[in-house]
């Protein structure tokens, strides 16, 4: 904890570096912030605190600061972050590993990949309407953005004021503790997921068609034809006399439809015979 010091009334004080003009702050005012966010479900913002310790907003955040770097310096399990405009309690990030093994011996319920990628649309593309997002997914997405809305990542934040007046969604507070940031501008920029231009030209060149590269078409065999298949037509070009063959395969064909039916008249016969033999 910051250190303490006895002024000349008595009062003991709490001594928090960086805050300017303020010098020492009551250790009331440190208590009273621990107490308020310990018990907090959500990030609250300086402004509020503010209000609920009678104290100014300087003197607030350089409390809040002071103390997640005294937490730091101890060694403790949980840092005070600034996040979603407001702060709070949270797990250090060092101790990630134990927390996640923690979390993990009971069920999950993870966003799936098509909700993620609609919820980084949302988030990047802000105010959206659903259709708008349907267009860059190129699937429907509303089943999707129930859920995302559902859970409370995402909320209707207006309405277009063109035809149809089509609602249009943004991110939440929730979305911002989850992403551990303050706001959308801490967000991670898109170009630095943006390929190389060189990563770009070979994944171009990889799927270029290049018919010096296609291989050579092989030549089909010649047919040879006998002389009595051979035949010339009325200006004297060779044809093919396939009335000979066409004739061998129906009557091939017919044998086996004959070959059928008397196999299915034996077994109609064996079965008039069992008839009358249960008779």
């Amino acid at each position: 904890m910051p250190a303490t010091s006895e002024p000349g009334d008595g009062t003991p004080t709490t001594s928090v570096s960086g805050v300017a003009g303020d010098g020492a702050l009551p250790e009331e005012l440190t208590a009273a912030i621990e107490a308020i966010l310990m018990v907090a479900e959500r990030p609250i913002e300086p402004r509020l605190l503010a209000q609920l310790v009678e104290a100014s907003v300087d003197a607030v955040e350089a409390t809040c600061a002071a103390l997640d770097e005294d937490y730091r310096a101890q060694g403790r399990g949980f840092i005070l972050a600034r996040v979603a405009g407001g702060y709070r309690y949270q797990s250090h990030p060092a101790k990630a590993p134990y927390v996640e093994r923690f979390v993990l011996e009971g069920q999950t319920t993870r966003l799936s990949a098509a909700a993620l990628e609609t919820l980084a649309i949302v988030a990047y593309k802000q105010p959206i309407s659903r259709a708008q997002v349907a267009s860059i997914r190129g699937v429907s997405v509303d089943a999707v953005m129930r859920t995302l809305n559902h859970r409370g990542y995402i909320a209707e934040v207006s309405r277009d004021p063109g035809p149809g007046q089509a609602v249009l969604y943004g991110t939440t507070s929730v979305f911002l503790e989850r992403m551990n940031i303050d706001s959308i501008l801490d967000l991670p920029d898109l170009g630095d997921f943006v390929p190389a231009p060189e990563v770009v030209e070979a994944l171009e060149h990889g799927l270029r068609f290049d018919a010096a590269d296609a291989p050579a078409p092989v030549d089909a065999e010649p047919t040879e034809v006998s002389a009595d298949e051979e035949g010339t037509d009325d200006d004297g070009a060779v044809v093919l006399d396939l009335t000979d063959s066409t004739l061998a395969a129906q009557d091939s064909t017919l044998a086996a439809q004959d070959s059928t039916l008397a196999a299915q008249d034996s077994t109609l016969a064996a079965q008039d015979s069992t008839l009358r033999e249960q008779e």
